[in-house]
């Protein structure tokens, strides 16, 4: 069998500018790889990728013609074990770039058995769950009015990006707003540990479900502090990039946060969801600035999952590609009427 690869750049707009602790972005930038075969299937997969993981588009074009490389000499879309390996072999670091190739791989090998991913991979459709809708930093009246906006527009759990001198402010007013959504936090490693157990405490009075990554990864002693003292659980984000972190992180977080765009693709992805498993870990799957072209793929994880965070594509002024259904972030992998992923140019 013959395989053709190709890939193209692509700038999204946000529809509103972005804020976390870092930094802010008004737009996203990613890749496309397509790989077809000859029977005229095609499949798609995207690369988001991010600069705090020392990766950029730059990177990412680079070396695609490396991992396309390895497709085209492997020649069977079928080995896909066996692929990831080689493109970690070839490039072990630019998880992304690597994951757009697992991506479209993964498309294309269910597109070949006419099937949706997720029933390629003999997952159940019904044992779905809710995406959160995420509210970037910004000065609170203007989080109040897009808080507003995502109860208005159906969305049932809610992320607040925090990391302000203002954070109690922050969820006191947008819980006002939102008194029956689901609302957990994220810091993006933005507190001290102290300061983390004391602003959880505080939080804690606002019903939030957990906060995502309240310290900075490389404190490890900081983690079980605040792990053994805090009033919520935790989720890891910056902590959990591999398989590999995920015994490092029992026993200081609760939630192991996945992140394709991290780890490297959908085979690694399962990995860490079954790791995170055996070691008593719930999970969560979350994305970066990202579309459809990888958000897509990401959702047929959805049944192996306790929490999804897969609103890149929902945060983008408009998507090129359409993909897998999300009515007020339910992802519905039963309404999908196509095979492969889901992602497809609209």
């Amino acid at each position: 069998m013959s395989l053709e690869t190709s890939f193209q750049r692509r700038t999204l707009p946000l529809e509103y500018p972005f804020t976390i602790s870092r930094g802010t972005k008004t737009e996203t930038e990613t890749v496309t790889v397509h790989i077809e075969d000859d029977e005229g299937n095609v499949g798609i997969g995207g690369a988001g990728p991010s600069e705090h993981y020392g990766e950029t588009l730059d990177t990412v074009e680079a070396l695609l013609p490396d991992l396309l490389a390895v497709v085209e000499d492997e020649d069977d879309p079928q080995q896909l074990a066996r692929i990831e390996r080689r493109m970690r072999e070839t490039v072990e670091r630019n998880p992304s770039a690597r994951c757009a190739v697992s991506i479209a791989l993964h498309d294309l090998v269910a597109k070949r058995h006419d099937e949706p991913l997720y029933r390629y991979w003999g997952l159940d459709a019904e044992e779905t769950i809710q995406s959160s809708y995420t509210i970037g930093i910004d000065d609170t009246e203007t989080m109040r009015e897009k808080t507003e906006t995502a109860v208005e527009r159906g969305y049932g759990t809610l992320k607040v990006k925090l990391g302000t001198d203002r954070d109690i402010e922050i969820i006191r007013t947008l819980r006002e707003v939102a008194p029956d959504a689901r609302l957990y936090v994220d810091a993006n490693e933005a507190w001290t540990p102290r300061e983390a157990v004391s602003k959880i405490e505080r939080l804690a009075e606002f019903d939030l479900e957990f906060v995502e990554q309240p310290i900075p990864a490389e404190n490890v002693e900081g983690q079980r502090f605040v792990y053994e003292n805090a009033a919520l659980p935790i989720a890891a984000d910056e902590s959990c990039i591999t398989v590999d972190d995920v015994p490092q992180i029992a026993g200081r977080y609760d939630i192991a946060n996945l992140k394709l765009m991290k780890c490297g693709g959908l085979q690694e992805a399962k990995r860490i969801i079954h790791t995170a498993r055996a070691h008593g870990m719930q999970v969560m799957c979350g994305c970066m600035n990202e579309s459809n072209a990888s958000i897509a793929a990401a959702c047929h994880l959805a049944p192996m999952l306790d929490y999804a965070d897969l609103d890149g594509s929902l945060l983008l002024a408009e998507d090129p590609y359409d993909g897998v259904p999300m009515p007020n972030g339910t992802i519905d992998l039963a309404a999908l009427d196509v095979p492969g992923t889901g992602a497809r140019l609209e």
